[in-house]
């Protein structure tokens, strides 16, 4: 018969310690991993399409409204601003090898169909293809140029030689030296949860 008294417990063995902690970190890594990576929410999301040369073309999803292409043009505009470094943005250098940096030029044309963001559309449309240029750009949702110093963004089809179509508000015009305006921030953006 064992005796009677205070029942004592036993320390878990270092290898069950070991399996908590690593089940345990685990867990810690992948959702810093997933705070550290989660997506801008203040601007729509967008996928790049075809780069040719300084000429970007985004996508955004259909639907998406002229507020958020709105937000997003000036993001373009705000990093144009601050580091002139569009990798952030998931861009190829526009200019490489250039002294005056790799985005010293660029155009970026923003779609709400992901067909006018294919290479083939694109090359198209540069080769002057006059079956494709007029309803590209038509079907631009908005679009930020920078040219050295100059940059303009606008909601709506790029200007052509100075000719401002009725459906384009252009945003901001001016050289990326002058201050940007003062703005109240953007909320925290759509979330995502249904709840």
């Amino acid at each position: 018969m064992p005796p009677a008294g205070p029942k004592t417990k036993k320390p878990l063995d270092i290898v069950v310690k070991s399996a908590l902690a690593v089940f345990a970190g685990s867990f810690a890594l992948i959702w810093g991993g997933m705070y550290l990576s989660r997506p801008d929410r203040s601007i729509p999301p967008y996928t790049v399409g075809a780069q040719s040369g300084h000429i970007v073309t985004t996508d955004v999803p259909r639907g998406t409204t002229d507020e958020d292409i709105e937000l997003l043009v000036k993001r373009f505009r705000k990093v144009g601003h601050q580091t002139h470094d569009f990798a952030r943005m998931k861009i190829y250098p526009t200019t490489p090898n250039d002294p005056g940096g790799p985005y010293r030029q660029i155009m970026i044309y923003v779609f709400d169909d992901h067909g006018w963001t294919e290479p083939d559309v694109l090359a198209k449309y540069m080769a002057g293809d006059a079956a494709v240029i007029n309803n590209y750009e038509r079907s631009m949702r908005g679009y930020y140029q920078l040219q050295d110093q100059e940059e303009e963004g606008g909601v709506g089809p790029i200007p052509k030689n100075g000719q401002i179509s009725g459906d384009t508000r252009i945003l901001f015009k001016g050289r990326v030296t002058d201050p940007l305006p003062v703005e109240a921030e953007p909320g925290p953006g759509k979330p995502i949860s249904p709840f």
